[in-house]
């Protein structure tokens, strides 16, 4: 049994400014963080909207395209070779990925146009696919490009882009792993919200898994992308009928894992806390510990008992399909004040800046 470390006792955390704004929160002006580019701007008049709506039809050519002409416009898919609305896309009842969930995938997010640490994500995928024993022909290059490629002809600004690769089919009867044939597959659609915008001023009612606890990574290696969803499906089940609206399982030594697509953090004393095994290495959580690094906070990554939980001041989850998620209520006892942290805000806001740092995006070229 791993060795546990234990929160200090609850104490009002340093009181740092929130700084900034998020988006879905009320405001004028020009916003930073998602939906940067756009402003509030007072309606015109419905007469005025109707005659600019009149010149704007005379002023363009009649065989120019418009969005609502573009087939990818929902999204856009990759599938044996080719690139298909996401709607058209299909994949063989025969292939392994779906009959046994032999399957790894890794899910990066363009938003403002720019993929947000494309590398990382392809050296993560890569590192699943070898420890799945998985090959592809094609190259990490010839993969960025397929990506690159799906979001472009979708043309999404924000976007929730998927690669994925399966065990692919059996020669007829054979159950052997090693003589299948891999395949790739990918698509971009709309960018997915674990939690949306304004659910997230609120906060998160988090519920600990009493009934469930996480697949042993004996295993199931949690390292690796994977759809074995069963234990957190289970553990969704349960939080929803507690009340809660997220669930976090607790691994077989009572520690504190993951949830269902995302990591947790809690915060005590001023520091940050987040489970060292049992869980997915997220890009995300990787990218607040480097944040928080940068602005100076401590951050611990090691066992965290259940019992533990309750200590906290702050947590919040980290996805890539939603960044950084405050939780304002673990199993029913609010944190704090109820209301998401300073440290949580201030780390939300810095996680949605890093989106323009050169350092980790990648402009596609619409």
């Amino acid at each position: 049994m791993r060795r546990h470390r234990v929160l200090p006792s609850r104490v009002h955390a340093v009181q740092l400014p929130r700084g900034g704004r998020f988006p879905g929160a009320r405001r004028h002006g020009p916003r930073s963080g998602p939906g940067a580019g756009h402003e509030w701007r007072t309606a015109l008049p419905a007469a005025d909207r109707s005659s600019r709506r009149n010149r704007d039809r005379r002023r363009r050519p009649v065989n120019e395209p418009t969005a609502a002409d573009n087939p990818y416009r929902r999204g856009c898919a990759w599938v044996d070779g080719e690139y298909v609305p996401v709607r058209d896309a299909k994949i063989s009842l025969l292939d392994a990925g779906f009959s046994r969930s032999d399957v790894t995938y890794d899910v990066v997010a363009v938003w403002n146009g720019k993929f947000f640490r494309l590398d990382a994500h392809l050296d993560r995928f890569e590192h699943s696919m070898k420890s799945l024993q998985m090959s592809l022909e094609l190259d990490r290059e010839q993969i960025a490009e397929i990506l690159t490629e799906c979001v472009r002809k979708s043309g999404l600004r924000e976007s929730y882009v998927d690669m994925i690769t399966t065990r692919g089919q059996p020669s007829r009867g054979s159950r052997n792993p090693w003589s299948f044939q891999n395949r790739f597959y990918a698509y971009a659609i709309p960018y997915i919200w674990i939690v949306e915008p304004d659910k997230q001023e609120e906060g998160s009612h988090l519920i600990i898994a009493q009934d469930t606890v996480r697949i042993p990574t004996a295993s199931v290696d949690p390292t690796v992308k994977n759809f074995h969803w069963g234990d957190l499906t289970r553990g969704a089940f349960e939080a929803h009928e507690r009340g809660g609206s997220v669930v976090v399982l607790p691994d077989l030594d009572g520690n504190l894992t993951e949830g269902p697509g995302f990591n947790i953090f809690l915060v005590a004393s001023g520091q940050l806390y987040t489970p060292d095994a049992g869980v997915l290495e997220g890009i995300t959580r990787r990218t607040v510990l480097d944040l928080a690094a940068e602005q100076g906070l401590t951050t611990h990554v090691a066992p965290i008992p259940v019992a533990d939980a309750g200590r906290a001041d702050e947590a919040f989850m980290t996805s890539t399909a939603g960044g950084v998620m405050p939780v304002t209520m673990i199993d029913g006892q609010p944190l704090g004040d109820g209301t998401p942290g300073p440290i949580t805000m201030q780390l939300r806001q810095a996680y949605w800046n890093a989106h323009d740092d050169p350092r980790w995006t990648t402009p596609i070229n619409y």
